[in-house]
């Protein structure tokens, strides 16, 4: 089951964090960001346990997906495909949604061209050593 955060799932959010940032838990205020209208964060639910969680924000015509973070005993198993399908979904049809991603996470990029995303830069040692690459998926309706 895919829906919006609740408080009672700031820890395992925090946890499952842990996997993009050592210090998530202090980046990313869950009681403040849960209070701002153009940031949203998705749980992915299964058996009552969240595995897996998708950030992004939505301004004007433009959404960024910030985090996807799939716990790693549930990976492969279309948790990040549903995150991303529920997002596209429940969004304004219009919209162009670009991201950020390691250029060593073939997994990523090849899930993220499945949903029509293109690599339309490359920023240089934007994770520490490793480049990312800026990736774009415009709306259907252009």
């Amino acid at each position: 089951m895919i829906r919006e955060i609740e408080n009672k799932d700031y820890e395992k959010i925090y946890e499952l964090g842990k996997e993009l940032h050592e210090n998530f838990k202090s980046l990313y205020p869950l009681d403040k960001i849960t209070q701002t209208d153009y940031i949203h964060l998705l749980v992915y639910e299964k058996n009552e346990e969240i595995v897996g969680f998708l950030t992004y924000t939505e301004l004007h015509n433009t959404v960024d997906i910030l985090d996807l973070v799939v716990d790693a005993l549930h990976r492969r198993k279309k948790i990040a495909t549903a995150l991303i399908d529920y997002m596209i979904t429940n969004i304004n049809p219009t919209s162009t949604i670009y991201l950020e991603v390691s250029v060593e996470n073939q997994a990523a990029i090849d899930l993220y061209e499945k949903f029509g995303f293109v690599k339309i830069h490359t920023r240089k040692k934007y994770y520490g050593t490793e480049d990312a690459y800026v990736m774009e998926r415009v709306s259907e309706n252009e």
